[in-house]
């Protein structure tokens, strides 16, 4: 049975995963417009007329802030399960110890 932080974490990487997909598709799609093509970023209720290199690049940095995020969820996961192993361990030889005593 994984632990609640455990569980967190892998909700929390499928999160980023899913914005790491987005973030990628619309970087493609960026890539496909013309120089002069007109760009919009929705700010609140509204449309917000943006640079293509600006948002470009604001894709770009997303991408490797989700990056560095999910990175960052696999060393904490590693580590989390490292915990978990080591409990596991330590509850198998106090019960192994516990039944050998007792024959």
């Amino acid at each position: 049975m994984a632990s609640p932080d455990i569980a967190k974490n892998h909700q929390v990487r499928k999160k980023y995963t899913i914005q790491l997909g987005e973030n990628e598709l619309v970087l493609k799609e960026l890539d496909l417009l013309n120089e002069d093509a007109n760009v919009y970023k929705l700010i609140g209720p509204v449309l917000v007329k943006q640079d293509l290199a600006e948002a470009n690049a604001n894709v770009r940095k997303r991408i490797e802030y989700i990056s560095a995020e999910l990175k960052r969820l696999d060393v904490s996961l590693q580590d989390l399960e490292e915990k978990q192993n080591s409990k596991r361990e330590a509850v198998c030889i106090f019960l192994f110890m516990c039944f050998d005593s007792a024959f």
